[in-house]
């Protein structure tokens, strides 16, 4: 199943979790298993947190960045509209590439629209 996470990036470029295992590197373009790491302060939920769309308004954008991700053994949970509705955690998840926001789709195809016109 395709998805979206929500994934630290650090100064360096490497790529951590939010919250859970941060000092862990993500790595993209390989299956990687769901790890238990219960952490204080946090309820217990094994597995990597996915969405179906990359929209979870009670989360910082500062310093992260929304990528598509393909997601194998999956759990549906619901969960308020203020934390972004539905999420799924998987037992498996291979990141594959940062998402584009609706702002960033929308100036790439203004701007081929002006590279198309000015010829």
């Amino acid at each position: 199943m395709d998805g979206y996470k929500l994934i630290r990036v650090r100064k360096n470029g490497s790529l951590g979790s939010l919250f859970i295992n941060r000092r862990a590197v993500l790595q993209t373009g390989k299956w990687l298993q769901s790890e238990s790491h219960p952490t204080k302060g946090y309820k217990y939920r094994k597995g990597w947190h996915g969405t179906p769309r990359p929209h979870a308004p009670h989360l910082t954008k500062k310093g992260r960045k929304w990528y598509r991700i393909k997601m194998r053994g999956i759990q549906k949970m619901t969960r308020p509209a203020s934390q972004g509705g539905t999420w799924y955690l998987a037992n498996e998840i291979m990141i594959l590439e940062p998402s584009q926001s609706v702002t960033e789709s929308l100036k790439d195809v203004l701007k081929n629209l002006q590279d198309g016109s000015s010829r």
